[in-house]
């Protein structure tokens, strides 16, 4: 396989943002199910985004229905609050952050896991940077008709932003066909000691293992495909301002963070317009609240 001059010698390829998707990067997603493009994003722009969240953060007041989001347990899929934040902008807690009394361990800025699932229609400054040029000109590479389906911040803290196992995002966000991609913005740089995304190479060619939805009021986990994940092979790590692009069917994951370094990130969820959104996923949105694309 031979390798372009913006690619590096590892087994992970990395292209840098020159304004446009070019062939390579095209191939390199096509092959792979996941894409890194460097300088995707200015350093300013990744603080401006950080510091406006961390305001947020540092604002919020605790109230006794935040929910702590378990990606092993799935506890939080029993609570309302996550069950109807499809159209909303809501708050979760990471495990570690609340002690058996069930107060904070930590200051509630640093206990948060997330804040989703609807960042980029009801908060201005997220909208500006999920309908950023760049990001509009990639989803216009990859989709007829896109809409955007899911934003959250990822706080991933020091010492207690907690492990993501191995999942693919159409699991969460199902389309028929299949349309799911993930864009994912490093705020901060993502190293393997600070818990960057792993990712299996070529995986997304695969089966659908899984489907997370509505069954009557229940939100279920329902096995489609008993055929184990293969190996995450590839470490995604990115620096600041960096898109790491998955594809739906992906099989990838995140270590705990335990290091002193936080590894804030942004994440944004655009499916095909086209495509039949079933009223069983998890991610419903009020009729008054429509899907929009860019």
């Amino acid at each position: 396989m031979s390798y372009t001059s913006e690619q590096t010698e590892s087994t992970v390829r990395r292209f840098i943002w020159r304004g446009a998707m070019c062939a390579g990067m095209c191939l390199a997603y096509e092959e792979d199910g996941y894409l890194i493009i460097d300088d995707f994003f200015t350093a300013d722009h990744c603080d401006t985004l950080k510091a406006y969240a961390q305001n947020l953060m540092e604002s919020y007041e605790a109230t006794p229905d935040l929910v702590v989001f378990s990606p092993s347990g799935q506890s939080h899929a029993k609570a309302n609050y996550f069950r109807t934040s499809g159209d909303k902008i809501r708050f979760f807690l990471e495990e570690g952050a609340i002690d058996t009394t069930g107060h904070l361990t930590v200051p509630i800025s640093n206990a948060i896991n997330k804040i989703g699932h609807n960042l980029h229609d009801l908060d201005k400054t997220f909208s500006e940077f999920s309908r950023s040029p760049q990001i509009r000109s990639v989803a216009e590479k990859l989709f007829s008709n896109p809409l955007l389906l899911q934003s959250m911040y990822i706080c991933k803290n020091a010492k207690i932003g907690g492990e993501v196992n191995c999942h693919q995002d159409s699991t969460f966000l199902f389309t028929e066909p299949e349309s799911c991609v993930g864009f994912w913005v490093a705020l901060e740089d993502a190293t393997s000691e600070n818990g960057c995304l792993y990712a299996e190479t070529g995986g997304h060619n695969g089966p659908l293992r899984k489907l997370f939805q509505f069954r009557g009021d229940e939100l279920t986990m329902l096995e489609l495909d008993q055929t184990p994940f293969g190996e995450t092979d590839a470490a995604l790590t990115a620096r600041k301002g960096t898109l790491v692009l998955l594809h739906g069917r992906l099989p990838h994951r995140s270590s705990a963070n335990l290091s002193d370094q936080s590894r804030h990130a942004f994440a944004l969820h655009v499916i095909e317009g086209n495509s039949h959104y079933p009223a069983e996923n998890w991610l419903q949105r009020g009729a008054d609240n429509p899907l929009s694309g860019f």
